[in-house]
């Protein structure tokens, strides 16, 4: 006698995808872009200004933080150093997390919170423009870069969010974006990395022409 052929259980159906979660959240990430505060809006412009001023003056842009800022200052230096939106002279830009030995020598050897304050005692010169991300404003090896760099004489750009933290008194500029959560936070963050690049560029551009 032949064996009765085995049926598969019926399969359960796909969970429908969650369109309101995402669309929740790209809508709350386009309102903090669109109802960026003028106030944070004339502070961007104010960074520009110093980061264009010290690259016209022979000096360079140090980026820094920690996790998905980390990377953000990578970029963001790379965006100097390659090019953003037109073809230009390269700019002298680093972001203290790309030497990991660096990193992690001063991790060990001192402390993580002075990963980028040993940094900036070796590599900022008067002149230059430091600036740290945070999104909480309160990164103790981010703040300890932000003092040393005041110590040497270099301007602070701050990117952070909420009211700034303990930060914003370290920074001569510092950003706010008006949100406590780290995702959101860090998307703006990478929005207004590439409006500096733009206005940099920008004024480079003309400064050069000029010259």
């Amino acid at each position: 006698m032949a064996k009765p052929m085995r049926t598969s259980p019926p399969r359960a159906p796909r969970p429908a995808p969650p369109t309101d979660t995402i669309a929740a959240s790209l809508r709350e990430t386009a309102r903090l872009l669109a109802e960026f505060p003028e106030a944070q809006v004339a502070l961007i412009a104010r960074a520009a200004d110093l980061m264009t001023s010290a690259l016209t003056g022979g000096h360079k842009v140090i980026w820094f933080g920690n996790g998905g800022s980390a990377t953000q200052s990578q970029h963001m230096a790379a965006e100097f150093v390659g090019r953003f939106l037109r073809e230009r002279r390269s700019l002298p830009s680093v972001s203290l997390t790309e030497n990991m030995a660096s990193v992690t020598a001063i991790g060990n050897d001192y402390a993580f919170d002075q990963i980028f304050a040993r940094q900036l005692e070796g590599l900022a010169q008067p002149g230059d423009v430091a600036v740290g991300l945070s999104t909480s404003g309160n990164s103790p090896n981010v703040l300890n870069g932000l003092r040393t760099a005041r110590a040497r004489r270099v301007s602070t750009i701050g990117l952070t969010g909420g009211t700034g933290g303990q930060m914003a008194p370290l920074c001569d500029v510092c950003i706010c974006v008006p949100s406590t959560v780290t995702a959101h936070v860090q998307e703006v963050h990478l929005a207004i990395g590439h409006i500096l690049c733009g206005l940099v560029e920008e004024a480079l551009a003309d400064h050069d022409t000029d010259g």
